[in-house]
């Protein structure tokens, strides 16, 4: 029998995945026009790689691709930002149901573990750290489901409200209030009470939209 080769990751990907970063980091603006042949020279590639590379990313939706005018980072409006959230709460809040359905005793061991880490941060008041365990704790009671379908839909989401930097947890008292609805979660799920947990979960999206919407630009929030 003979072997096969195993293929390397495409170019395209790894062009994808670079400028995929440099926009999380706000290195690319929100509204900004990328320079392809600027871009092809500093990766010393040609432009087929870093088009195809800007398709997978347009697909994400975090970029633009505009006819005769060139390619544009996503700039997420008031209104992309209060319609998102809404379906993160559905969608989250069924990864609660599941999750709470199939979690092992190492699995809730693990949440709680996770929820510890959000109770120091919160009592050193040091909202990256607390930002990082939210976000691995959603990410954790994501994977416990077990539902790959339900997981790339959300993780897509995610992908999109990273192009703002804006977060709930920057409004006054919303990270006291966030560690109260996770203590709530968290207690559902132990509990074993998957209808809770996901009424709960919702909730916790929909005023995480609430907290982040009052920390837009006044001029802004209607628009």
């Amino acid at each position: 029998m003979t072997g096969h080769r195993i293929a390397q990751p495409a170019l395209y990907e790894e062009v994808a995945e670079r400028l995929r970063q440099r926009i999380f980091a706000h290195e690319l603006k929100p509204g900004a026009w990328i320079d392809e042949q600027a871009i092809a020279e500093q990766y010393g590639i040609s432009r087929t790689p870093l088009r195809e590379a800007l398709k997978v990313l347009a697909s994400e939706g975090l970029v633009n691709l505009k006819p005769r005018r060139g390619c544009y980072v996503t700039e997420l409006s008031p209104k992309d930002i209060s319609d998102i959230f809404p379906l993160m709460a559905l969608l989250e809040g069924r990864s609660a149901f599941e999750a709470t359905e199939r979690a092992t005793d190492a699995d809730r061991a693990r949440l709680q573990a996770l929820h510890d880490d959000l109770e120091q941060a919160a009592r050193d008041g040091d909202i990256p750290r607390f930002f990082e365990a939210n976000q691995e704790f959603h990410r954790t009671l994501q994977a416990i489901t077990g539902n790959r379908w339900l997981l790339q839909v959300i993780q897509d989401l995610r992908k999109v409200l990273k192009l703002t930097r804006l977060h709930s947890l920057s409004a006054e008292g919303r990270l006291q209030q966030s560690l109260e609805e996770h203590r709530a979660i968290l207690a559902a799920v132990l509990k074993g009470d998957p209808a809770r947990a996901e009424s709960l979960m919702r909730d916790h999206l929909l005023a995480g939209r609430e907290a982040v919407t009052k920390n837009l630009p006044a001029d802004t929030r209607a628009a």
